[in-house]
């Protein structure tokens, strides 16, 4: 018989595991990891202010243009194939952030069955979870250290300037994407842990009790 067993705990894990994959999926798809300026090629990057209004952001494989005087944004790749991007940091990038990504929507799937099944070949799903979104946490932190890495890039330059290095961004400045996955970073790790909560939370006493009783959906604050 299956028991929908709802606790405080387990579901603001579910919550926050959704939240994380879905964060990491829309940051990573975002082009707005570094933000650069029109005419910001390295011969000519030294603007005044009135033509700095055209502001263009890169991402790991897209790019957009912001026209401020007709509000218009035009977004694409400019990369076609993976051999394309930018850097093999930015390649190597890529990889680490796509394993860490897929295991966390797993996770996210996994969580919302949690509800209805506590158990995975005998497992705890709880623990099996906590499990995967620490190895997810991994690989985003090695991707996310190898990104920078990349800033020394020939397109990172035409966007930054000849300052931009390694580590360096240059006269370009972060965008959100990037701060949204080093959150998103720290939130998996904290999902982690509080996957041991949700396991204690639905095999408490009081759960026990209710499934005693015949109780198919049992909830518990």
């Amino acid at each position: 018989m299956c028991h929908v067993i709802v606790t405080c705990r387990s579901m603001l894990w579910t919550l926050m595991s959704i939240l994380v994959a879905f964060a990491e999926v829309v940051a990573f798809m975002s082009a707005d990891w570094l933000v650069g300026y029109a005419d910001g090629s390295e011969s000519n990057f030294t603007v005044s202010t009135s033509l700095r209004s055209n502001q263009r952001t890169l991402g790991i494989y897209n790019r957009c243009l912001k026209v401020a005087n007709q509000k218009v944004v035009q977004c694409g790749p400019y990369a076609t194939d993976f051999m394309e991007i930018a850097s093999g940091f930015w390649q190597a990038t890529v990889i680490f952030l796509v394993i860490g990504i897929f295991l966390l929507c797993i996770v996210g799937i996994l969580s919302v069955f949690s509800m209805c099944f506590q158990s995975i070949l005998k497992k705890s799903i709880f623990n099996v979870c906590g499990l995967l979104q620490g190895i997810a946490g991994l690989f985003l932190i090695l991707g996310l250290m190898l990104y920078p890495a990349g800033w020394g890039s020939r397109k990172v330059v035409d966007y930054c300037g000849q300052d931009a290095s390694p580590y360096k961004v240059g006269l370009c400045s972060l965008g959100w994407a990037f701060y949204t996955a080093i959150g998103g970073t720290v939130l998996t790790f904290i999902c982690a842990m509080f996957s041991a909560q949700a396991e204690i939370a639905t095999s408490s006493d009081k759960v026990q009790d209710e499934i005693e009783e015949g109780r198919s959906l049992i909830c518990v604050l």
